[in-house]
């Protein structure tokens, strides 16, 4: 009634929460007559139910996380943990000499943080954490992180819901327990490195290194350096430490296609035979004072400054369109595909002008893109360079002072430097237990299979970012990753919204999944016969790390809008019908009422005819 007074007598008169909370509540403690259990949840129907998030990783994936589900989820209780002293995962823990972006940098950034200043096409490690550190600390990210602390085992507890989770500070050694309503595994496809099984390797007395763990202590300079495998991080760190060294081997076990430059008719314009470009800061802070003296630049290293200068506009759209435009390359018979072989060729070649012999023991007879495609500036001009030796010979063992081949021959180096990646069957280096405490390591035994590379079955409430089948042949790959955290966003809102206790992918839906990558793949570049960590470091084994057509774009359009049929559901009291509340809403709970729905802005106004 003295609802109603204020309506009719226009004297608006606060009504205390708890008066009609306690009528509510008793008329919902006692169930209908006919009914053997009320349905009606005392909450209402828009009401945020309290939930806990705990995200392993501080890496890109963590930090999109955190930003996004912060801003798009209320009453949430967020928590990010990571092993590392700093963020930016991947670009903390690599350092060596050369490290940087294989994709143009102004393609490998937020969408929401662009960035005017890349001082280089393809950017360094360095200039990428820093961009992060920025983006952490714009948004307000540390309040959330906890650094130097490591999770050692996760636990799905079907009585309580929840995630139990142990965690490990790592200055301490200390464990303590946590638990959450939610897991979001964010610790990157390669994050997990190992030394190669080469006999005799640890009996070496000179410095051993890997680019996983480079030691920033260590002074190359005038030394006699062997360097151990031609991947991408292999690629870099030739050309990075080639300036101080005395001298390479670098022992190639197999042959790789290296890429032309992205948009390289754009690159051409701005100069001939240019693959990367960097300004100091002196110079972008000279050429942002004065905007004209770009038009002096029309050739040379002015790339970067155009950037700078039009504030990214064009030249990121130019960059972004040539990065999404070559997918029917990846496509067996497409024209785009038979054109790229000559295209590669016609790359390397002229890269490899000074020592043109080379080219027959580096192009492959796999087709491009089989394996993962770098541009690797500067790098087939550095195997041109007298003080380099390309080494195709097997190693058969390493001792005290060096490197002995199959060929007979034995090299004496200072140091050895493996470059031979990462542990790539994609099972976390820590056990997380699903239902009846079965370890994802043993549910991916025999293939490491997901619903489309999101989730997985018999893991409720559990969600990864990059996991198996989410890596891309080509394309953006951070666009991918933002998707990915707007579709865990929208499922952990419907959770709270619809009141679900337990949200878990469906087993069928998993195998379709699998079933469709599967099939897709056998008409890829993908699939031709090349040792690629997309295979699990394997010739012809499955493809487990590439989202099936491996485009962005196609991804984009899967993650945009999430099918729910195919999970299952458990609700709340295992009460379906818990969503609906009891009848109220927040605002009229809290006597916030308001009618801005009438607002224009708020109204989706049709055209008229």
């Amino acid at each position: 009634m003295k609802r109603l007074s204020r309506v009719f007598s226009g004297s608006p008169k606060p009504v205390p929460q708890r008066e009609y909370e306690d009528v509510r509540s008793s008329a919902a403690e006692k169930p209908l007559s006919h009914e053997p259990k009320s349905v009606i949840e005392g909450r209402s129907v828009d009401e945020a139910r309290p939930l806990r998030v705990v995200v392993i990783g501080a890496g890109i994936s963590g930090i999109l996380a955190c930003i996004r589900f912060v801003q798009r989820i209320p009453n949430i209780d967020l928590c990010i943990y990571d092993k590392n002293a700093d963020i930016g995962g991947t670009w903390f823990e690599n350092r060596y000499p050369g490290c940087a972006c294989d994709i143009p940098a102004h393609t490998y950034q937020a969408t929401f943080e662009p960035n005017k200043d890349w001082s280089q096409f393809y950017a360094s490690a360095p200039e990428i954490h820093r961009y992060w550190k920025r983006v952490v600390d714009k948004y307000g990210c540390m309040k959330y992180i906890k650094l130097k602390q490591q999770v050692s085992e996760a636990a799905w507890n079907e009585h309580s819901s929840k995630w139990e989770i142990q965690v490990k500070d790592v200055d301490s050694g200390i464990v303590r327990s946590d638990q959450c309503d939610i897991l979001i595994q964010a610790t990157g496809a390669l994050n997990n490195w190992k030394w190669p099984s080469i006999p005799g390797l640890h009996d070496f007395k000179g410095k051993l290194l890997h680019s996983a763990i480079w030691d920033e202590d260590y002074d190359y300079s005038n030394k006699n350096v062997a360097v151990v495998g031609n991947g991408s991080s292999g690629i870099q760190i030739v050309p990075g430490i080639l300036p101080k060294v005395t001298h390479i081997n670098h022992y190639v076990r197999s042959r790789t296609w290296i890429a032309p430059t992205f948009a390289r008719e754009q690159v051409d314009k701005r100069g001939e035979g240019l693959e990367n470009f960097k300004f100091t800061a002196e110079e972008i802070e000279d050429f942002k004072k004065d905007h004209s003296k770009y038009q002096q630049f029309r050739k040379g290293k002015n790339w970067t400054l155009h950037c700078v200068l039009t504030e990214l506009t064009y030249a990121l759209k130019d960059v972004e369109l040539a990065l999404q435009s070559i997918h029917g390359a990846t496509l067996i018979g497409d024209p785009m595909q038979v054109e790229a072989h000559d295209i590669f060729v016609e790359n390397m070649k002229r890269r490899l002008r000074n020592k043109p012999e080379l080219l027959d023991d580096l192009v492959p007879s796999f087709p491009p893109a089989c394996r993962r495609l770098t541009p690797g500036p500067g790098y087939l001009e550095a195997l041109t360079d007298e003080k380099v030796d390309v080494i195709k010979s097997e190693i058969i063992k390493v001792d005290e002072t060096g490197i002995m081949t199959s060929d007979g021959q034995h090299r004496a180096v200072d140091a050895i430097v493996c470059a031979t990646g990462f542990d790539t069957t994609c099972t976390p280096r820590f056990p997380i237990k699903g239902r009846n405490g079965r370890t994802l390591e043993k549910h991916w035994e025999k293939t490491p299979e997901t619903y489309i590379s999101l989730a997985t079955n018999e893991f409720p409430n559990y969600f990864i970012s990059l996991g198996p089948n989410a890596g891309l042949g080509e394309g953006n790959l951070l666009l991918l990753i933002e998707k990915g955290i707007d579709y865990m966003s929208e499922c952990i809102r419907k959770i709270q919204r619809d009141n679900i206790r337990t949200m878990a992918v469906k087993g069928n839906a998993v195998k379709q999944f699998t079933q469709y990558c599967d099939q897709y793949f056998e008409k890829t570049v993908f699939g031709a016969k090349c040792r690629s960590w997309y295979k699990g470091g394997t010739e012809d084994g499955r493809i487990v790390a590439l989202w099936p057509v491996g485009s962005s774009l196609h991804a984009m359009k899967v993650f945009a809008h999430p099918r729910w049929e195919d999970f299952d559901y458990e609700y709340v009291n295992d009460n379906p019908t818990s969503w609906f509340g009891d009848g109220w809403t927040e605002k009229e709970k809290n006597d916030t009422i308001d009618v801005d729905y009438l607002d224009d802005d708020r109204i989706d106004f049709p055209i008229p005819v």
